[in-house]
């Protein structure tokens, strides 16, 4: 990774844009990114937790920007793409990482809506806006973090949205992946600890997984991995 030294001692390297980093596993995610030298543009709905994680990125010693935004709403993620381009004034993102959370939905209909806006839209809108100007570069990294925690009125709204998300990933993988792009997704299966979700993006987007692309990796504190039907995977 090339980066470059400005004043103070920092390093200013290549851009990460960690969607859903206001706090949790997306602020690990973003500050864990900056210790590896990437500059990072976080971005959430809480304007105080989205300072936060700025704050603790440039205390460290590193940069960052931030953007206020609801991720589950589509227009305010268009203007997200915007903002981002103005804030990185040309400069390429190298990185992507869109964490959904997880969310507790109201009613079957509001969760149907939600669940697609926040799982599967503000995915494929960033996707879209950031991928084919890493594959026209040769190199880039996409990580797709998706809570799986449902409840009884919610589960088969998250269900759906991660059906649609797993095979959006496969699509981007068979687009972009031999254009050098690498497409891979860290699911959390009732919920995950930030630390580890954390690392295992950091291992994504580095070097060391060079050779990764198109994989689902499941974590959970020790809950067995499932898949799209909530079915348990059996090992091997």
């Amino acid at each position: 990774m090339n980066r470059d030294i400005v004043g103070g001692g920092r390093r200013r390297g290549p851009w990460a844009v960690v969607a859903g980093s206001a706090g949790g596993a997306g602020r690990e995610i973003a500050v864990r990114l900056a210790e590896d030298g990437y500059s990072v543009v976080v971005c959430g709905r809480d304007s105080a937790d989205v300072r936060e994680t700025r704050q603790l990125i440039e205390w460290a010693g590193g940069r960052a920007v931030e953007v206020v935004v609801d991720l589950a709403d589509s227009a305010a993620v268009h203007r997200l793409v915007t903002e981002i381009r103005r804030l990185l004034a040309g400069a390429p993102a190298e990185v992507l990482v869109t964490n959904a959370g997880a969310a507790d939905f109201d009613s079957a209909a509001d969760g149907l809506d939600m669940a697609f806006d926040l799982y599967v839209k503000m995915p494929f809108l960033l996707t879209g806006a950031f991928a084919p100007a890493m594959a026209e570069r040769g190199r880039g990294a996409i990580v797709t973090v998706f809570d799986g925690a449902t409840g009884a009125r919610d589960a088969n709204a998250v269900r759906a949205a991660m059906a649609a998300l797993m095979s959006l990933n496969g699509l981007w993988t068979a687009e972009y992946g031999p254009r050098g792009v690498r497409i891979n997704s860290v699911q959390l299966p009732g919920g995950g600890e930030p630390v580890a979700t954390a690392e295992a993006v950091r291992f994504l987007v580095s070097p060391q997984a060079a050779s990764v692309c198109g994989s689902i990796l499941p974590l959970g504190a020790g809950a067995a991995a499932v898949d799209i039907h909530g079915r348990p995977l059996a090992p091997g």
